[in-house]
């Protein structure tokens, strides 16, 4: 019996494939579980339909996380520190201070899971700061710290 899965099964294969098994099997494990659905021409139909609306959003997000990354790459992030003797900041700069002062000033909203400094920030000066978007795209925050 061909089977669509409808989830990964470990054994079988991955999500939207289609695969070949016992009728046994099929009928009182795959089926039962909605684990998958009978490979009819209507059911091949609508996991092609669905497969194309999934490319379409995938591609969509792909295209906003570009826009995304342009006005990222265009920002010039610049925040106010205490410092104390030779420019040294008393503690260091975080990603979670990162992701305020952006939507403070831009308006714009930054998971902090997503910013990955390259360096501890603990005294003045300029900073790049890599934004993960989308697993494609990646932009770089500069930024500015400066003595208040």
């Amino acid at each position: 019996m061909k089977i669509i899965l409808l989830e990964d099964i470990k054994t079988l294969g991955k999500k939207d494939t289609i695969v070949n098994v016992n009728d046994g099997y099929a009928r009182n494990y795959i089926l039962p579980k909605k684990l998958g659905v009978e490979a009819t021409p209507g059911n091949i139909k609508a996991m092609e339909k669905r497969q194309a609306e999934e490319q379409r959003m995938e591609e969509a997000k792909y295209a906003e996380a570009l826009q995304l990354k342009e006005k990222i790459e265009a920002m010039n992030l610049s925040i106010p520190v205490k410092v104390g003797e030779n420019g040294k900041l008393f503690g260091s700069i975080s990603a979670k201070e990162v992701a305020e002062a952006v939507k403070k000033k831009y308006s714009l909203e930054i998971d902090k899971k997503k910013l990955q400094l390259a360096e501890n920030m603990k005294s003045t000066g300029e900073y790049e700061c890599r934004v993960k978007i989308h697993p494609k795209v990646s932009a770089v925050l500069k930024i500015k710290l400066r003595a208040e």
